[in-house]
C-alpha cells in the first residue's frame, strides 16, 4: 500500500472541529500535535487542552474516522501530556474566528501571562468590543473558559483563558 501524504492528512484532519467550538478545527486549535509514519504505520499525536478534557474521546473517534477514510488500518493515536497544551498554540486565524463566534480569545500568551500576574486585564467584548467586561466565574460553559459579562451590551459571553 502506498503511504498517503502526511500534508494530506494534516489538511483532512484540519476538517474536524472540535467539539466543544465547531467553529475551529483541532488542528487550528493546537490539539493535533504531530503527524508520522513509522515504517508502514500511522501515528498521530495529540495534546488535550486539559488532561482530564471531556472531549478527547470525541476527537480521538473523529480522528480515526479520517483515518479510516483514507484506509489506513494500522495506525495510533498517542496522546501525550508533555508538554502541556498552550493557548500559544490556537492559530491567529482560529483566534478570529472564537471572536466572530462570540468567545474573547486568549489576550496574550502564556509568556505574557507571568508578567501580567496581579494587574487587572481587560477582556473585550466579542458583541460590541467594549473592554468594561466583569468576570462571572473562573469557569465558563468548559474549563478552559471563564465566564464574563459586557457592562455596556450587558450580553455574557465566554474568554477562552490563556494557558
Amino acid at each position: 500500500m502506498n503511504q498517503i501524504n502526511v500534508d494530506e492528512i494534516w489538511t483532512a484532519l484540519g476538517e474536524i472541529e472540535d467539539p466543544e467550538i465547531p467553529v475551529i478545527s483541532i488542528v487550528e486549535l493546537g490539539v493535533v500535535r504531530d503527524i508520522q509514519w513509522n515504517n508502514d504505520s500511522l501515528e498521530v499525536t495529540i495534546t488535550p487542552t486539559y488532561s482530564g478534557c471531556p472531549a478527547l474521546k470525541a476527537m480521538e473517534d473523529d480522528i480515526v474516522e479520517v483515518l479510516n477514510e483514507f484506509g489506513i488500518e494500522k495506525f495510533e493515536i498517542k496522546t501525550t501530556l508533555t508538554p502541556a497544551w498552550t493557548t500559544d498554540w490556537i492559530n491567529e486565524d482560529a483566534r478570529e474566528k472564537l471572536r466572530i463566534y462570540g468567545i474573547a480569545p486568549p489576550l496574550h500568551s502564556t509568556v505574557d501571562k507571568l508578567s501580567l500576574v496581579g494587574r487587572s486585564r481587560s477582556i473585550a467584548c466579542p458583541q460590541c468590543k467594549s473592554t468594561s467586561t466583569s468576570m462571572i466565574s473562573q469557569f465558563g460553559s468548559t474549563a478552559c473558559k471563564a465566564l464574563y459579562k459586557c457592562n455596556d451590551c450587558l450580553e455574557p459571553f465566554d474568554y477562552f483563558k490563556c494557558i
